[in-house]
Order: structure tokens, then C-alpha cells, then sequence
């Protein structure tokens, strides 16, 4: 990602923490230390909140806008035909978890399953065409619960083996209990936050010689994901984003790259998604925990496969919300949330992508009872209290 305009002011990083009922993230005064960015509404500056209902913590970072360049050159070493070719995205300012979501972050996504039969049984905030918008899918709970923790389940390490599905749901829950939008960054936006503003492979630069200092690979991983925050930051304060896990983007994935953008103007980061149609190849990024050096550049990305990532799943059919075999176990996610919102309306296509197959095989396992649906909004975390 080669950023042309950068806004942010990288210093030693300190959060604001902050209640959900509060506009996160905004400061009216210009910060005396750590990172910022100046917007219309002030100051974007970190912010930490606890996800309501739970005793977890989210760490947010600032991320600045400006115009960057979508994939990489085809003099760049490790360059493919899907990073190219070249093109110019606007990309508005967001906030980004600074580290990949952790199973301390995701564990409380996978118990609503419980939760929502619980509230089903006793007819407790039913889901009715009106409110259908607001409820998301809970993931069943696991059949065969050591291809998921393969690697132990250590609250710090980075949650995995979810679907694209499963991730964009979790996005949706988070968005909801907290009222504000988050989900899960474009490609652009990913490339951009990755690159720390640098206009290099890598966001320290061009020599991959480096890369053990600021990332899990194969040169250093042992085979094996580690705890989040075990490397240096990029320039925005930003962990991981070159290897450790593969992360989920909004993005489908294509072998074709950029073509269907090339040649046109004033390209914002959403409008160079390529939105999902498909059930794959769906995309990841930032490399993994055994991937070798040119895999995690800022520019790599991966295409998912159903067949492959779900060979050893005991689930008929196949689950929507989990993946079993490798490499699945080495991807992850992490969300952002955008300074500018978009309406209800548009936010639909964050949370479920507009993929035939699969919302048909979500709507048939909740007919026959092996899914559930429930409300997410600001009062889930006080009815589950009074349910329990």
C-alpha cells in the first residue's frame, strides 16, 4: 500500500478508555501524547472499551485517510497477478482493533448459542420479520473441539478456524450491543493500515530480513500461532499485521486482481470492494504463522476453499460458522470501525455478504432447529442477566 497523505502523529501510545454510552475514540482537545488524527470532529485518539455484557476489553487505534495505492507493482518480489494491477482508493479515516481477535474476544460470540435457545424456549425477545434486521446467527457450539483449539485456547492467542460468515456475524454483534458500526475492513483498508504509510512491501520497508522482528512466519514461529502483541507495532501502533494469523476482509477473492477498477477515478475504499457472490474463494490477508516472508507483505492475500478448510468437519452438512483443517487454523480476523457510518440499510452487506449458497444453507439449518437467531442491540446484555 503506497499512502500519499498521512495525518497521523506517531508517538508513545496511550488509550482513552471509555464507556460504550460515550462516543468513543473522539477527543475535543488535541491529544498531549500518543497518536491522533485531526478530523472535522476533532481528535480520532485510541480508545479501550469493555464489551457490554462481558468482562473483555477491545483496544481501538486511529488509523488516518488519504489516498493509497491498492495492490503492489510487478517489480515488487513475490508480486502476483491478484495484486494488480495498481489502483488509486480515497480511504476515509477509521479505527482498528489493534490486535487480532483474541479467543478471550470470541468466546463470548460462540456461548450465545446457549443463549439464544434459552431466550427461544422461553419466548424471551423473539426475532419477527420487523426486527429480523437486528439478529445475527450464534455459532452451534463445536462437535470436535480439537480442530478448533489445536493449538490450546489460551485467552491471548488469536481466535481461528471461524468462517468469513462467522466473523461478519460477530461484527454485527459487536455493533449492535455497542451502537456503534463495526465490521470487518475492506482490502483497501486492510492494505492501508498494514502499510503504517509506507510505500513498501512491508510497512518497515523492502528487506525481509527484518520481518522477525515485527512478525510470527516461518522464520520464526516454531509452527505454531503465538499470543497477540508478541512483535513490534507498525507506525500507527497497530500488532500483527504482517503474519501470525491470516485475517479476513469484506473482499472476494480473484485470481484477476484489480482489472474491473483499472482506469477508474475517485475510487473510494468501498466502492473498490469486490463484494462476495460466491461462497469462495472469499479473502484473507496478512499473511500466517507458517507462511515464508513473501506471503505476509502487505499485498498478499490468500482465497478461502470449502472443500479443503472443512475436509475433516463431522458436521452434515457442512457448518456455516466453522472451518476444521488447515490452513484454516491459521486464520483470523480482526474489525474496524469507520468514522463515517453508512445507514442500517447499506450495513446489511457488512454483516451478511449477498452469497446465494450460503444464506439458503444458513436459512435450512435454522428451519430444522440446528441454528438460532437472536436480537443484538444495547439491551441484550441486561435481558441475558435477567434470563440467567
Amino acid at each position: 500500500m503506497r499512502n500519499l497523505v498521512l495525518t497521523l502523529a506517531i508517538v508513545c501510545l496511550t488509550a482513552t478508555s471509555v464507556s460504550a454510552a460515550e462516543d468513543p475514540g473522539i477527543s475535543q482537545t488535541k491529544p498531549e501524547s500518543g497518536p491522533y488524527v485531526k478530523v472535522e470532529q476533532g481528535y480520532m485518539v485510541p480508545y479501550e472499551f469493555t464489551i457490554p455484557g462481558t468482562q473483555v476489553t477491545l483496544k481501538m487505534i486511529p488509523v488516518p485517510g488519504g489516498k493509497v495505492m491498492l495492490g503492489s507493482p510487478e517489480s515488487e518480489e513475490g508480486h502476483t497477478d491478484a495484486e494488480g494491477p495498481e489502483v488509486e482508493v480515497e480511504v476515509g479515516p477509521f479505527w482498528m482493533a489493534e490486535h487480532e481477535m483474541t479467543w478471550e474476544q470470541y468466546k463470548p460470540y460462540m456461548e450465545l448459542y446457549n443463549i439464544f435457545k434459552k431466550f427461544q424456549a422461553k419466548n424471551i425477545r423473539p426475532v419477527t420479520d420487523d426486527n429480523r434486521v437486528d439478529a445475527i446467527t450464534a455459532p452451534t457450539p463445536l462437535y470436535e473441539p480439537s480442530f478448533t483449539f489445536e493449538y490450546g485456547e489460551d485467552p491471548k492467542l488469536p481466535a481461528t478456524t471461524m468462517t468469513n460468515y462467522a466473523a461478519r456475524q460477530y461484527t454485527k454483534w459487536l455493533s449492535g450491543v455497542t451502537g456503534k458500526q463495526y465490521r470487518l475492513p475492506s482490502e483497501a483498508e486492510f492494505e492501508h493500515a498494514a502499510s503504517g504509510g509506507a510505500k513498501t512491501a512491508y510497512h518497515f520497508g523492502d528487506d525481509a530480513e527484518q520481518l522477525g522482528d515485527y512478525a510470527w512466519f516461518d522464520g520464526n514461529a516454531e509452527e505454531k500461532p503465538h499470543v497477540v502483541k508478541g512483535k513490534k507495532p507498525n507506525q500507527y501502533g497497530l500488532y500483527d499485521m504482517h503474519g501470525n494469523v491470516w485475517e479476513w476482509v469484506l473482499d472476494q477473492y480473484s485470481d484477476e486482481g484489480f482489472a474491473k477498477l483499472d482506469g477508474k477515478k475517485n475510487l473510494t475504499a468501498l466502492a473498490a470492494v469486490n463484494w462476495p457472490t460466491e461462497v469462495e474463494p472469499l479473502m484473507v490477508k496478512g499473511g500466517g504463522w507458517d507462511e515464508d516472508a513473501e506471503n505476509c507483505r502487505t499485498a498478499a492475500k490468500m482465497g478461502s476453499s470449502e472443500d479443503d478448510w472443512k475436509e475433516e468437519d463431522p458436521n452434515i452438512p457442512l457448518s456455516p460458522w466453522w472451518f476444521t483443517s488447515y490452513p484454516s487454523t491459521c486464520v483470523g480476523f480482526r474489525v474496524v470501525r469507520p468514522l463515517e457510518e453508512v445507514g442500517k440499510k447499506d450495513a446489511v452487506k457488512f454483516y451478511q455478504a449477498d452469497i446465494e449458497f450460503l444464506n439458503l444453507d444458513v436459512s435450512d439449518r435454522l428451519i430444522e432447529g440446528r441454528g438460532i437467531l437472536g436480537l443484538v442491540d444495547p439491551d441484550l446484555p441486561e435481558a441475558i442477566k435477567k434470563a440467567d
